[in-house]
This record gives structure tokens, C-alpha cells and sequence, in this order.
């Protein structure tokens, strides 16, 4: 029997366990990357270590989120990672250089090789043939150190493409479709690798597109081949050295396979407020709904190619009246190219704004929508109040269903822009063929604001610089046999890492400053669950399917711990969450039977016995209020049972 992609590269970085489906196996990192929202605590508990030198082959350390500077936090905590980079051998992107999944796709990528980053859309390398994937900042901390990253071995489904785009519609519209098969959910335990005869249509950027927003399935990681496609995308960036063939042997065996027929594909859309709440464009387009805002770029959609396609169609328009665009390129690389091809004056002559080549608006830092305000926006998330307005309505689309939304202020069909466009300016009318954009076969090659590690004899003596908004970590008290506490929160299915701990720019300057950043934990859901769980003492958290979706800020397991709270009782959880939880010394509990979720309320008396004995059996039994008893499951590892007893993995690790 024949072995998938992602069996090949596991299997030579296999250092624990077997490659057998739902078994923990451990594999040896590569490459590791963070960005400032998370880098901070990484390198904290990096440094809490001990540990001289990072033992990767390459770490990268990026400024990319909080580069909005209003006050001194941000800047102090770029100041800590730089001097953290500088003490341990990391490579450092300076704040303007690009979002750290485009810039790692251009300068540092390599197929066949492990990557995990403390963000949840490192797998867009997956489009270069990584096997890439999301991780909390102490899973990054531990592999930076050399440990192996531990995760349950996947199941894996094929994404069948044949066939060829049309005009128009694009790679977004490619894992719309698939976020509208499978669902938030329909990932998770998987990986996605694609296939089929319409791999050889589609670019290095257009495959990074594709597995960049795979991480809205839940999924471990997406991944395409290496091919002729990447070996000329790694020539044009330099960098072939890296290149090495990679494929699915013919008879590779797959868990599941989705068939896509990219000729047949049209443009798609997601509507508030789910990446998997997607319906044809020319569905809503009947509705006449007018756009306030549009937003094209963040790290899916601001390669180069993005960029032109947009310049093509916006050149010689003007932007409607009652739209306000932003353009946010995904590098300094794409920027100067764009520039230098004329693309920049296209797209600012049709009235658009340009922000900083930085994730931005993406994560709520600037350029919110107003007050019940359309926004449609070519990034991966469109989650109740990520945009930094609660009640705004924000779509997720293509930067040609974008573009065209910002033309005509309503969201319409881009496959009907020649016609619209063609009547005012004939030379629109052939703008399809204006929108066959090729990969360049050069691209600008600057790197001098990636600052290159130190000779370790140079940085023996350096210490990391600590400005008064970068506090330590939490402490994790022992769990003990029993433990008695009450329902702190009760939340539904689906939440979001940003309900647990928002995003935006009045938030993220405090991602170093735990007690600080714990005033705002579950904002979205309950003012006032931060002051209520810091009452109890200890405390539960009840959740209802899929909890902890989104992103892989580890925030959301360390404030809650920070609150007191020592258990989360879920129907099921996202997989980095689980994991964060864990490492924090957080029980992930489940419902041996999903009804029982409606057995429990906010503040009832939860009492957990013989903890140290169910940690073994995987077997809880909860009594609520003194006389109704639930069952509970926790299927742990040896290794993640180890870390809940231990207090936590760095308390694991320190004990190792």
C-alpha cells in the first residue's frame, strides 16, 4: 500500500509512537515561527528553560500583529522579542516587513520539511508542500528546544481537483467550497492534502490561499505537492536549493475523498458569521446588499497575484462613494513589486487606502467597520466582532469579488464585470483575459530587514530586555485528588478562541500582561465572568461542540487558568485548544453523553473525585449539586497525563 504526502513526511520525522490512526505519535520539528501576539510568552517560557540556543534548523521570530503603536506596550514587547531572537539564535522580521506566512512562504519555506508556528495559519506553507500546522506558544517553546511535537495521528482525506479555474473566480472561492462541504468542523483529526489533475493549474500562492484557510476546518494542516509548479516558484524567489519532488504514491490510501470540479466552480462567498456560512455570489447578489467597507489582503489573500488581479480591475475606476477600501500587502516583496509593475498607482488612483504590510484589520487592529457597517473582506475569519465591531455584518470573499464589491458599493457577481464595467470603457470588456496574471519568473529579492541570528560566542552574554508591560507566567496550582467548585460559565457550540480572548487593538497590546489581558477573557459572551470566576476561587467552564475553533492563541487556556479555572467540560474541542489546555494544566473534560449538556447550569456545584484514578481510565464521574451524577471522559496519552499531573508542560518538561 502506497503512502499519502503527509505520511511520507511523517514517517521521516517520526520520533515517537507509530503511524497508526488516533495513536500519539511525536515528530521532529524543522522550522518554527511566532509573531508578536503570541511570540512574547513563547520566548518567556523559552527562556524559563534554560536553554542557551535554539536546536531547530531555522526559528523565526515576526512582527506582524500588534504594529499598531499607541502606546508603549507593543513597542516594548517587539524590543523583548528582538532581544530574545538576538540571545537565542533566531532570525528576526523587523515590524513592516511582511505577515509571517507570506514572508515564510517567500524566504524560508522548503517541501518535505516540519513547520509549527504559535499561529493557527502557519499552514499556508502547506501550499509549498510543508507539513505546516498551527501550535500554542509552549508546543513552539518546547520544539524550539528540541523536544518533538506530539499530536494524534491523522486521519487523511483528499481534495480531488480537475479541471481549471475560470475567470473570475479563484482559489478562495476553491476552499470556500470546501469550508461549505465539510464544514468548521469537518477537519478536525485530519489533514487535508489535495490532488487531482487541477493541482498543475494552480500557483505556489493560489495552493498558500488554499491551505492557509484549511485551518477554519478545524484540521491539523492542509498540503499540496511538490511539483514543476514549486520548483519554478522556488527559482523565481532564489531559493532552489530547497526544491525537492514530493507526492502521493498511486496508491495511496485515503480516510476520505471530496471531489471538486474547478471548471464548474463559481464565485463564493461566506456570510456573517462563519467561514463555513457560504453560498454562491450570484445568490446574494439578487439581494442588492450594499458594502460600507472593503478590505483586501491579510495573510490568504495578498500575494502578488491577489494584488494584480485587483490592479487590473481597478485600474481606470473609481472606488464608490460609500465604500471605504483598504489594500494591506502580504510583504515588503510583494509592496516593491507591486510598485514597480504599476499595480500601486492603479489600485491609489481608484481611491483605495494602503495600510502597512501587517495582518491589520484582520485581528481588529484599525480600519473597523461603523456601527452595523457591511464589510467584505478577502481575510479568513469573519467571527461575531473580530473586526473590532460587534455588530458588524462581514463577508468573506475573492479579491475579484472584493474589488467589484468596492466599485459598485453591493456585493455583485465579478464574473459580470466585463459586461458592467465594458459600458463606460470598452476596454474592459476584455478584462477576462487582463485577469490571466502569471507567477513573475523573478521576484525582488530583499531581505535586510530580516536580521540573521548571532554566532553563538557573540550572544553568551546578551539578556532579553523586559519593558513594565511583560509580566510572567501564570502559576498552575496541583490539582489533588478532588476537586469541588461551581459553573463559572456556560457557553454553546462553536466558540471561538475569540470569544474566550478577543482580538483588536485595545486587547492585543496586553498579550504579555496575563492579569491585565484577564479583565477582557470571555468579553463576547459575559462581562462578567472574569470578576464572577475570579470570585469562585476555583472554577468550570461548560462548552458545547467544537470549543476553542479558531485561533491557536494559547491566551485562551493561560487567562482562564490565571481566573482559577481548573476544568473545561466540552461535547468536543478544537485540537490546538485541547492542547493548550492541557499544557496549561487545564482538565479537558468531555460529556460521555452529549444530552448531559443540558444537565448542567451556570454556578451548579460540580464535584470531580478520585481525579488521580480517572486520570488513568479516561473514566470521570461528576456530581452536580450533591445528587445528580454525569459521566466524563478524558482520553489522555501517557505523556498528556503526565503533564496534567505534573501541573503543566513546562513544569513536564523542568521534571524531565
Amino acid at each position: 500500500m502506497g503512502l499519502t504526502i503527509t505520511e511520507k513526511i511523517l514517517k521521516e520525522h517520526l520520533v515517537e509512537g507509530e503511524l497508526k490512526h488516533g495513536q500519539e505519535i511525536g515528530i521532529k520539528i524543522d522550522q518554527t515561527l511566532t509573531q508578536d501576539a503570541t511570540g512574547t510568552m513563547a520566548y518567556l517560557e523559552f527562556e524559563s528553560m534554560g536553554l542557551a540556543s535554539v536546536k531547530t534548523e531555522l526559528s523565526v521570530a515576526y512582527i506582524d500583529h500588534n504594529t499598531l503603536q499607541s502606546g508603549f506596550m507593543n513597542a516594548d514587547d517587539h524590543q523583548f522579542i528582538q532581544s530574545a531572537a538576538e540571545k537565542f539564535g533566531l532570525y528576526f522580521s523587523k515590524p513592516g516587513n511582511g505577515i509571517c506566512h507570506q514572508v515564510h512562504l517567500e524566504q524560508f519555506s522548503a517541501p518535505g520539511k516540519t513547520l509549527i508556528g504559535s499561529d493557527s495559519h502557519t499552514p499556508t506553507a502547506g501550499g509549498i508542500g510543508m507539513l505546516a500546522m498551527g501550535a500554542g506558544g509552549l508546543d513552539v517553546a518546547v520544539a524550539m528546544g528540541g523536544g518533538p511535537y506530539c499530536i494524534t495521528m491523522p486521519k487523511i482525506y483528499k481534495v480531488n481537483l480537475t479541471g481549471k479555474l475560470s475567470p473570475f473566480v479563484s482559489a478562495k472561492d476553491v476552499i470556500l467550497e470546501v469550508l461549505r462541504v465539510l464544514t468548521v468542523k469537518g477537519g478536525v483529526g485530519a489533514v487535508i492534502e489535495y490532488g487531482g489533475s487541477g493541482v498543475k493549474t494552480l500557483s505556489v500562492p493560489e495552493r498558500a490561499t488554499i491551505t492557509n484557510m484549511g485551518a477554519e476546518l478545524g484540521a491539523t494542516t492542509s498540503i499540496f505537492p511538490s511539483d514543476e509548479i514549486t520548483k519554478e516558484f522556488l527559482k523565481a524567489q532564489n531559493r532552489q536549493e530547497s526544491y525537492r519532488e514530493l507526492s502521493a504514491d498511486e496508491d495511496a490510501v485515503y480516510d476520505k475523498i471530496i471531489d471538486i470540479d474547478l471548471d464548474r466552480l463559481e464565485p463564493m462567498i461566506a456570510c456573517p458569521h462563519s467561514p463555513d456560512n457560504v453560498v454562491k455570489v450570484s445568490e446574494l447578489e439578487e439581494q442588492n446588499i450594499a458594502v460600507d467597507q472593503v478590505c483586501i489582503g491579510s495573510c490568504t489573500n495578498s500575494s502578488i497575484l491577489d494584488m494584480l488581479k485587483v490592479a487590473a480591475i481597478l485600474k481606470g475606476e473609481k472606488i464608490s462613494d460609500k465604500v471605504s477600501l483598504s489594500i494591506s500587502p502580504g510583504s515588503r516583496q510583494v509592496l516593491s513589486m507591486l510598485s514597480d509593475d504599476g499595480g500601486f498607482t492603479d489600485i491609489l488612483g481608484a481611491g483605495a487606502r494602503f495600510l502597512e504590510c501587517a495582518c491589520g484589520p484582520c485581528i481588529g487592529m484599525g480600519f473597523s467597520p461603523k456601527s452595523g457597517g457591511v464589510s467584505v473582506r478577502t481575510f479568513n475569519r469573519n467571527f461575531e466582532g473580530r473586526s473590532g465591531t460587534k455588530d458588524a455584518k462581514v463577508y468573506l470573499a475573492s479579491p475579484e469579488t472584493a474589488a467589484a464589491a468596492a466599485i459598485f458599493g453591493k456585493i455583485i457577481d465579478p464574473r459580470n464585470l466585463p459586461e458592467l464595467l465594458g459600458r463606460e470603457n470598452p476596454d474592459k470588456k476584455n478584462l477576462s483575459c487582463d485577469m490571466t496574471v502569471e507567477i513573475p519568473t523573478e521576484f525582488t529579492q530583499d531581505d535586510h530587514m530580516v536580521i540573521k541570528p548571532l554566532p553563538l560566542d557573540e550572544r553568551r552574554n546578551l539578556e532579553t530586555i523586559k519593558g513594565p508591560n511583560i509580566k510572567g507566567l501564570p502559576e498552575v496550582k496541583p490539582l489533588g485528588n478532588t476537586l469541588k467548585t461551581k459553573v463559572a460559565l456556560k457557553v454553546g457550540d462553536n466558540i471561538t478562541t475569540d470569544h474566550i480572548m478577543p482580538a483588536g487593538s485595545k486587547i492585543l497590546p496586553y498579550r504579555s500582561n496575563i492579569p491585565h489581558l484577564s479583565k477582557y477573557c470571555f468579553e463576547v459572551c459575559d462581562t462578567e465572568f472574569a470578576d464572577r470566576a475570579k470570585s469562585l476561587g476555583d472554577g468550570i467552564i461548560v462548552g458545547g461542540a467544537n470549543y476553542g475553533q479558531g485561533s491557536s492563541r494559547e491566551h485562551a487556556a493561560l487567562v482562564p487558568l490565571y481566573l482559577g479555572i481548573r476544568a473545561v467540560i466540552t461535547k468536543s474541542f478544537a485540537r490546538i485548544h485541547r492542547a493548550n489546555l492541557i499544557n496549561a494544566g487545564i482538565l479537558p473534560l468531555e460529556f460521555a453523553d452529549e444530552k448531559d449538556y443540558e444537565k448542567v447550569n451556570m454556578l451548579d456545584e460540580i464535584e470531580l473525585s478520585d481525579i488521580q484514578e480517572a486520570l488513568e481510565s479516561g473514566c470521570f464521574v461528576a456530581l452536580i449539586n450533591g445528587r445528580d451524577k454525569i459521566e466524563l471522559k478524558c482520553i489522555l496519552s501517557e505523556r498528556e497525563r503526565s503533564i496534567i499531573k505534573a501541573g503543566g508542560l513546562l513544569k513536564f518538561v523542568g521534571g524531565k
